[in-house]
């Protein structure tokens, strides 16, 4: 194959290889470098160096830190013009053209930079897309060869493009994996074919096919390549309906040798080699997400409140909420990760202009309208489907008319402002039919049926903002602060735009089931909502079935952490609102909740919350249609290229050991974990076999964690990914590993079996 060049000529520009750019000239210009205006603020803007990394995935730029004095990182997009929040404040509009801003990911914020001229940023911009764009095509396999390429070239310090016994050892722990001196000796002697005392060419090829041989492959398929050497159309088959488990023909089998068996004359007899079944296994039919689900596959014709709806707290927020930095890039972060519903704190601005930030605290303020305009430009770029803006209004009432007529103007036609229908509704639209809609959820004056009458709306009533209400208890008149709550006027202009999410105060069950319409919903402060769906959860499903739910955290979670949204989904509460801003197992739940049905941020609850009459309880688990009882064997087999947790400390190899969990009802919550392997993250194996009994697989999460063992402190994370039970496949399986802010790591994996069965 073309991507073994990479391993014979080892050239300091070759890195582009794979991804197909060879000679572009915009990566060349990139690979060079060149001054850019860095901004920082209207005082702060300096000329700074930049340069693509031979890698192509991180940027070099200098500091004048005394001990930071150059700084690589990893990059996650790019946008052209003035389009961050910073250049939108702090540079001029006339200089639109040689703007953009490079996006990071983690929390690190965007480098907003401007170029000399059009034609510098045209290609600054140009290049780092194709980079982007081509990196995604590339399938698990080179992607695995171009990290390994990397820490190979970074271990060849002379660039001689020859390796030497030294700078192997250096390349084996820097791919994190610690071999003894011996070892290391005889693997070079194996490779140093020409005795020359470094490998180069042809040797450095051999070595690579030493290193990423894998065991596992060899014996799996030994037990299926029963026709001579290799696998046979047939014995592909075989594999694919009794180990696999998967509705499978042998056209099925035919198409993928078509598409992944390299060796031509293989091909031609309709035959896998090893090489071609590896090729198989790493591609989308390998992994452990059902391919199916990656699309939207549920029914999207039913009621908003049938659905789990992907939702966000204090969306403004990149940090915690005393003295964090609010933010439009925080919307665009939450609505690209196909978050639905986003939470607006308005206050009054100074200077006229409505605000948002988390009021009587120190952390930074975004005005209203810009916040407007990012939602607008992003919100549908990952999911088509509906996005709730909850507004929790401390404005006064000239404030609130400009609330309103920033969002009918900037929004335009995708904002709801009448019900669908021409008659009053009686239950809520679907998500298909609110396709690219937007839906206001707050405060109204009036019931929704005045918008079928003359009836007038009366005077401009008191209220307090909807979280300040939902955590009133019956005595209390003060704040979580301790500070007197003051009531404020609420604008007609902005009530009418509350038509399908009007936040009303939560009496009980039966008082809701008799006053509530079904547009009326309630917010639950977590405490509140965790004792409903321990002490009264029925009753609670029960009120899903017709109304919405929002759940948020607590006040007291100063730090912006979260709480488990488990026991609320099943509850079936829709909107459970966590802080997206943080990094947290709560939140591998939430992108694991959401990863299945196209991460459409949309997710159908499961029947039996939401027919009438449902007797279903996860906490007694009575017997019923929910009941359906199944074993899931699951057995961690081996990890591939594992990501350093120290990068700065070349000598610090990780010892990765794995653990399955299950969330789901309380019968079904379980966790089990391998041994943990000595001093290797390249390839270690485990080969360790757990079995779970799973109860509800309709409402059950598997979550995959990689630790890395420390015996003296608390094990640190290396990579994990979760999905809902029902989403996975069966058979030999290949699980992606994502880093705690939820991106995906190139190059690393895991390789388990999995069989989920029914119980006999």
């Amino acid at each position: 194959a073309d991507c073994w060049v990479l391993f014979v000529c080892l050239t300091s520009d070759l890195c582009v290889t794979p991804l197909g750019l060879e000679g572009d000239v915009d990566l060349r210009f990139l690979l060079v470098g060149g001054e850019l205006l860095k901004v920082k603020s209207s005082s702060w803007k300096k000329n700074r160096f930049y340069k693509l990394q031979e890698d192509c995935t991180t940027m070099w730029h200098e500091s004048h830190r005394t001990f930071k004095r150059n700084q690589t990182c990893e990059y996650d997009s790019v946008r052209k013009g003035r389009q961050s929040e910073g250049l939108q404040k702090h540079t001029e509009a006339h200089v639109e053209d040689l703007c953009f801003s490079i996006i990071f990911k983690g929390r690190r914020r965007n480098l907003d930079l401007v170029a000399a001229s059009v034609e510098e940023a045209r290609q600054w911009v140009n290049g780092l897309e194709k980079i982007l764009s081509n990196m995604k095509k590339l399938n698990r396999q080179q992607t695995s060869e171009h990290w390994i390429f990397n820490c190979m070239r970074k271990a060849d310090k002379n660039k001689d493009n020859k390796i030497t016994l030294k700078e192997l050892k250096h390349f084996l722990r820097q791919i994190n994996i610690e071999v003894d001196d011996m070892y290391a000796e005889v693997l070079f002697a194996k490779c140093d074919k020409s005795n020359s005392g470094s490998l180069e060419g042809p040797e450095i090829k051999h070595f690579y096919d030493l290193l990423i041989y894998r065991e596992e492959i060899d014996v799996i398929y030994g037990k299926y390549a029963t026709t001579g050497e290799q696998m046979s159309v047939k014995n592909l088959l075989n594999f694919l309906l009794n180990e696999q488990r998967e509705v499978a023909s042998m056209e099925d089998a035919v198409r993928l040798i078509e598409r992944y068996e390299l060796d031509d004359s293989a091909k031609q007899k309709n035959h896998m080699t090893k090489d071609g079944f590896l090729m198989y296994l790493q591609q989308e039919e390998g992994s452990i997400l059902n391919p199916a689900h990656k699309e939207v596959f549920q029914d999207m014709s039913q009621p908003i409140n049938h659905y789990f709806i992907s939702s966000s707290h204090n969306t403004y927020l990149m940090e915690d909420q005393l003295k964090g930095h609010s933010s439009t890039e925080a919307y665009i972060k939450a609505l690209m990760k196909s978050c639905r519903c986003v939470e607006l704190d308005c206050w009054d601005g100074p200077h006229g202009e409505p605000i948002i930030y988390h009021g009587h605290t120190l952390t930074s303020k975004v005005l209203f309208k810009d916040v407007i305009k990012a939602i607008k430009e992003y919100a549908f770029k990952t999911s088509e489907y509906p996005v709730i803006l909850s507004l929790e209004n401390h404005c006064t009432l000239e404030q609130q008319k400009l609330m309103a007529q920033h969002m009918i103007s900037i929004l335009g036609s995708a904002l709801l402002t009448s019900p669908l229908e021409d008659q009053m509704p009686t239950a809520f639209p679907s998500p298909q039919e609110l396709k690219g809609r937007f839906i206001i959820k707050g405060k109204r004056l009036n019931k929704l049926d005045a918008v079928y009458s003359n009836t007038s709306p009366g005077v401009e009533e008191d209220c307090v903002s909807e979280e300040d209400e939902a955590a009133e208890t019956n005595n209390s008149k003060t704040d979580s602060n301790g500070q007197k709550k003051s009531k404020i006027k609420l604008a007609k202009e902005l009530s009418d735009l509350v038509i399908y999410c009007k936040s009303v105060h939560f009496s009980g069950f039966e008082h809701a089931k008799d006053n509530q319409a079904f547009y009326e919903m309630s917010s639950f402060k977590e405490s509140k909502a965790v004792n409903l769906a321990e002490t009264a959860v029925n009753a609670f499903i029960h009120h899903n079935m017709t109304k919405l739910s929002r759940i948020y955290p607590a006040g007291s979670r100063t730090d912006s952490s979260n709480y488990d949204p488990v026991p609320l989904w099943n509850a079936g509460c829709q909107i459970v609102a966590l802080n997206f801003q943080t990094p947290s197992k709560e939140m591998d739940l939430n992108q694991g909740r959401f990863r299945s049905n196209g991460q459409s941020g949309y997710v159908l609850k499961p029947d039996f919350q939401r027919y009438p009459g449902t007797e279903f309880d996860p906490v007694t688990l009575t017997k019923g249609p929910w009941l359906k009882h199944k074993n899931f064997h699951v057995m961690v087999i081996s990890a591939q290229q594992l990501p350093k947790i120290n990068k700065d400390k070349c000598k610090s190899i990780v010892d990765p050991l794995v653990k399955v969990e299950i969330y789901g009802v309380p019968a079904d919550t379980c966790s089990k974990e391998t041994r943990s392997i000595e001093n290797n993250g390249f390839n270690p194996m485990w080969n360790e076999t757990f079995q779970f009994d799973i109860h509800v697989p309709e409402l059950a999460l598997v979550r995959f964690l990689v630790e890395d063992y420390d015996s003296t402190s608390q094990n640190d994370l290396i990579g994990q990914y979760c999905l809902p039970l029902t989403s996975l496949q069966n058979g030999y399986r290949q699980v992606p590993l994502l880093t705690k802010h939820g991106d995906v790591i190139p190059s690393a994996g895991l390789f388990v079996h999995l069989m989920l069965l029914d119980s006999k």
